[in-house]
Parts: C-alpha cells; sequence; structure tokens
C-alpha cells in the first residue's frame, strides 16, 4: 500500500500517450496549417500544376522515408528529445547544441509564429469576407490562440492530448470539405485548370527547394512522437505503427485536396488568395463559407497544442543533459507538466509574431530544420556503424536514411541560391552557437550551476512549484 502511494506521490512524466494518441499527435501535427497556406508557394516555386503536385507527392515520400527513420531511431534511443537527443547521442554534443541554439532562436518560435498567424487568419475570415482581416486583428488573435494552447499544455498532459485527439478528427473533417466538392466537380468534367498541367516554361530550377520547403512544411509533424518517446506506451510497437499509418494517411489525403484546389481554383487565384482554402470555400462550397474556415483555424489550433506538447520536451531533456539550464528539467508537483519548459517559448513567439510575414518565416527557419533533419538521420547510419550488435524491434533498409540524408542536405544546399538574404540569416544564427558552446556550454557541462544563478534557480523553483523529475518511471 506504501509502495503504491509512493509511485502515485513521484513526480515524473507519465507514459499517458497511447497508440490512439500518438496517432492523434502526428495527425494532428501534420494537417495544420500548411495544407491551407502551403499550396500558394508550392505553385509559385514551382510554376505549373502538374509539377506542384509532384513536389506534394515526392513531399510525402520523402516524409514516408524521413518517419521511418525515425521510427528506427525511437526504438534505439529510449530518451525523449526528438532531433535533439538523436543528434547527440550519435553525432555528439556540439552539433546537438548547435540544434537546440538555432530551434529555440529560429525554428520553433519561426514555426509557431507561421501557425498561429494562420490560426488568426482564418478565425478572423467568416467576419470580414471577402474582404481581407486586418493584419493587427489577425496578430492579436493569432497570440491569444498561442496563450490558451500554452496555458492548457502548462496545465495538464492529459487535457492537451485530449484536446489533440479531439482536433484530429475536426482536421479530417476539414479536409473531407475540401476533398468532397472538389472530386464531384472532377467528376462532372471540370478539367480545364488541368489542361497543360506540365509547363515547362514558368519551370525555374533555382526555385524547387523552396517549392519543396514549402510542401514539406506542410508535412511536418512526421518526427513528433520522438519528442514524447517517454510519455509513449509501448513505444517499440506503437512508433513504428503510428508514423506509418499516418503518414500513408496524409499523403492520400493532401493529394486530393490539391486536386481539389486545383479543380475549382486556377492557378492566378491560388496564388493571389492569402487564404486558399477561403477562396476555395467562396467558389465550391458558398453554404459553407463561415464553417470551413473555422474548421481550418482550429486544425491549426491542433498544431499549435501539438508543437508546444512536444518542442518543451526538447527542453526539458536539454537541461537533463547539461546543455540547457537546469531549471527546464524540472516538473510541476501536482499537474506533472514541464511548466518552465513549456512557458519558456512565450517571448519569442509574440516577438516573431508581431513582426513576421508567414512566407519569409517558412523560408527562414526551413534552412536549420532540415539541415539538422538530415543530421539526425546521418546519425542513423553513424549509429548503426558503431552498435551492430544492437537489435532494434524495428528497422529499416540502408538506402532510406542514406536517400533521405542526402536529399536533405542537397536541397539546403541549393536553397542558398533560392532565397540567398533568408538561408544566410538562418545560417548564422546556426553558426553563432559555435561560441556559446566554447565560451560557456563546453566547460560547463559537468559543473553545477553558479551564484547568482543558483540562487535565481531556487526562487523561481519556488516560484513556480516545480522540482526535478525522479529518475526512475512506472
Amino acid at each position: 500500500m506504501g509502495k503504491d502511494k509512493k509511485k502515485e506521490e513521484a513526480v515524473f512524466l507519465r507514459k499517458k500517450i497511447t497508440l490512439l494518441r500518438a496517432f492523434s499527435l502526428l495527425i494532428g501535427s501534420m494537417v495544420g496549417s500548411g495544407i491551407f497556406i502551403s499550396p500558394k508557394g508550392v505553385l509559385k516555386n514551382s510554376g505549373s500544376v502538374g509539377f506542384s503536385l509532384v513536389v506534394w507527392f515526392t513531399c510525402g515520400i520523402l516524409s514516408m522515408f524521413g518517419a521511418l527513420c525515425y521510427a528506427e531511431l525511437g526504438t534505439r534511443i529510449t530518451k525523449s528529445g526528438g532531433h535533439y537527443i538523436y543528434i547527440l547521442e550519435t553525432l555528439g554534443p556540439l552539433p546537438s547544441f548547435l540544434f537546440l541554439w538555432a530551434e529555440f532562436f529560429a525554428i520553433r518560435p519561426a514555426n509557431s509564429a507561421v501557425v498561429s498567424l494562420a490560426f488568426g487568419r482564418y478565425m478572423l475570415e467568416p467576419f470580414f469576407a471577402p474582404c481581407a482581416a486586418p493584419v493587427p486583428a489577425v496578430k492579436l488573435v493569432s497570440l491569444l490562440g498561442y496563450y490558451m494552447v500554452l496555458t492548457l499544455n502548462s496545465w495538464s498532459v492529459t487535457w492537451s492530448a485530449r484536446l489533440q485527439t479531439a482536433l484530429s478528427v475536426i482536421k479530417l473533417l476539414a479536409l473531407a470539405l475540401i476533398i468532397v466538392p472538389g472530386m464531384m466537380l472532377l467528376a462532372k468534367g471540370h478539367t480545364e485548370n488541368f489542361q497543360d498541367a506540365f509547363d515547362r516554361q514558368s519551370l525555374v530550377l533555382d526555385k524547387l527547394p523552396l517549392a519543396f520547403y514549402a510542401g514539406m512544411f506542410a508535412y511536418s509533424g512526421w518526427f513528433q512522437t520522438s519528442f514524447v518517446r517517454e510519455e509513449l506506451v509501448r513505444p517499440e510497437r506503437n512508433i513504428p505503427l503510428a508514423v506509418i499509418v499516418s503518414v500513408i494517411t496524409v499523403i492520400v489525403g493532401y493529394m486530393l485536396t490539391n486536386i481539389s484546389y486545383y479543380t475549382v481554383l486556377g492557378t492566378q487565384d491560388v496564388l493571389a488568395s492569402p487564404a486558399v482554402a477561403a477562396s476555395f470555400v467562396q467558389r465550391a462550397f458558398k453554404s459553407l463559407i463561415s464553417v470551413v474556415p473555422v474548421l481550418v483555424a482550429l486544425s491549426c489550433f491542433g498544431t499549435m497544442n501539438g508543437g508546444i506538447l512536444t518542442f518543451s520536451r526538447t527542453l526539458f531533456v536539454a537541461s537533463r543533459e547539461g546543455q540547457w539550464p537546469p531549471l527546464f528539467s524540472m516538473i510541476h508537483i501536482r499537474r506533472h507538466t514541464p511548466l518552465p519548459a513549456v512557458m519558456l517559448m512565450f517571448p519569442l513567439v509574440t516577438a516573431m509574431v508581431c513582426i513576421g510575414d508567414i512566407y519569409h518565416l517558412m523560408n527562414f527557419f526551413s534552412f536549420s530544420r532540415w539541415l539538422f533533419i538530415g543530421l539526425a538521420t546521418l546519425g542513423l547510419i553513424v549509429h548503426r556503424h558503431r552498435h551492430p550488435e544492437l537489435r532494434s524491434p524495428f528497422k529499416v533498409p540502408l538506402f532510406v536514411p542514406v536517400s533521405f540524408t542526402i536529399i536533405c542536405l542537397f536541397t539546403v544546399a541549393m536553397s542558398f541560391y533560392s532565397d540567398p538574404v533568408n538561408i544566410s540569416i538562418g545560417c548564422t544564427m546556426v553558426l553563432s552557437g559555435f561560441p556559446v558552446y566554447y565560451l560557456i556550454i563546453h566547460k560547463q557541462m559537468s559543473s553545477h550551476c553558479r551564484s547568482p544563478f543558483c540562487y535565481l534557480t531556487h526562487k523561481l523553483q519556488l516560484l513556480l512549484e516545480v522540482v526535478q523529475q525522479e529518475i526512475k518511471t512506472y
């Protein structure tokens, strides 16, 4: 009896993410703002309807390759933390810290800002149609939505996971409301927008990396279960099963959604629209003109929820590994949530929402994200070579991580020609982590915090009611 009570009172992250919740986390993270804003970016940089559909399908196959690599990494490396912990365990502390540095100051706040702005834009769409919503109003609603999700994740892991499950159903419903009328029109012979679909004159090869960035942004989220690995029930079974089913579902849904877009809207309509799904509804399904934008906004809300749920675990694990301040590896004594890690993104996301533009932000963070994802899958190859004796319950053919790594790094290199300004800023952000690592992290990874930081950590610990996680898990 006493042992059960001690188990109940112990402070650690519980295993509360079942197969259904893992599937919902992946679907909820992938199907978000991307499919409702990225079609414009993919079409603009691929040049034609046909090539844009090829880009969408190719991005889906690449996402499946990446998801399979991460599924194997998740069965080999038993810690939470996603990209960060995989790079740390396979390539070492320097590249893992550079990822953490770029993720905190560039990748995650920019990504969250993009999703938040899409949420605000679609939430206000029914009230201002056919005009565009005022930018200050969009940004205000975007921030309110982000703060709501932040509060929920600070309050309860269970409720944030339940919300993710419910919103995943809403996301699939939103896609269905776009796919069904588009397929009905296509069945009636409305194929005029697909004439000369592969127009080579409009294809600009040096812009293709930006088209892939937009497409891969829409699929991004296939790696989310790796961030919460320690909280998954039966991870050896559930990680591979969840990623395979969810990525196949999203590939089929995205291809049908884009075909529906092009059936109803011409290329000029897609390129001119700030909110493609809303323009689609205005043209094809006027009776639902106020419903679909709200469903899209809720989809973005679910993506924000999944992003906060998973990224807070990256900071939590990095702090536990000694590469981030110790406060962020602490858990609330009653809520059992990593409260400090959840709250840390508040200022940066707020700043990027206030000053940012969706498409510039997307190019800005995509460079860093795909660079480090490529390094993580390179790490899988390295880990296999170093530990041939390790028997993984899930293993992919070698050509999958090799081809995925080469494509990721090649796309990153090509993007310097496509958008040199934003990519250079992203590269500078990554490189700025070098002096920080060698001057601070490298010297102090094995030492304890010192005054006045120890004093400040103690005061914040008392204020937030957080303590270090117990090592033992149940």
